[in-house]
């Protein structure tokens, strides 16, 4: 068995019962297509009308990484967890794994508001809840997930021009 494979089976055998299942299956629901993230953005547009091009911007920074994320799924083709008698607790959009739609959003989200002024701890325990459900949920690796945080952290660094704004003084 993989490292991979050994660390899934850990975070598919502890803390479950059907309560906390329900409750991660609908916290999880959050993050797809982007979704809590997107509303993050759109919220910003809407309430902070003076900022409305860096909120459009980081929304699309997240709907770019969805796109390159599902991009890269098809190209590398992972088929999704299976571990015997730990059946998967929610569906999925495809049957794709690698890398982790969540979590790629989820940090280019995160880093993304955080640099329009949002509260890093927030954002950050969003983005960490939100990539790690998907182990809890069986429904990724946790190379899905860590590739996922670094693709999102990457696409939202190139697209907000992060390194070359913050090392100018």
């Amino acid at each position: 068995m993989s490292v991979d494979e050994r660390l899934l089976r850990v975070a598919r055998t502890r803390g479950h019962s059907p309560r906390a299942e329900r409750a991660i299956a609908r916290f999880s629901r959050l993050g797809e297509h982007g979704g809590v993230w997107l509303a993050i953005g759109a919220g910003g547009w809407a309430l902070d009308r003076p900022h409305a091009a860096g909120w459009r911007k980081a929304a699309a920074t997240v709907a770019a990484t969805y796109a390159l994320n599902t991009a890269l799924k098809y190209i590398v083709r992972r088929p999704r967890p299976e571990l015997a008698g730990l059946p998967a607790l929610t569906g999925t959009p495809s049957p794709l794994s690698f890398p982790s739609a969540h979590a790629s959003t989820s940090f280019a989200g995160a880093l993304a508001y955080r640099r329009l002024g949002l509260p890093s701890i927030p954002l950050y325990s969003l983005a960490a809840g939100l990539s790690l459900s998907r182990l809890y949920l069986g429904v990724h690796y946790p190379s899905d997930v860590l590739f996922g945080a670094v693709l999102g952290t990457t696409v939202a660094i190139a697209e907000q021009g992060i390194l070359t704004t913050e090392a100018t003084p």
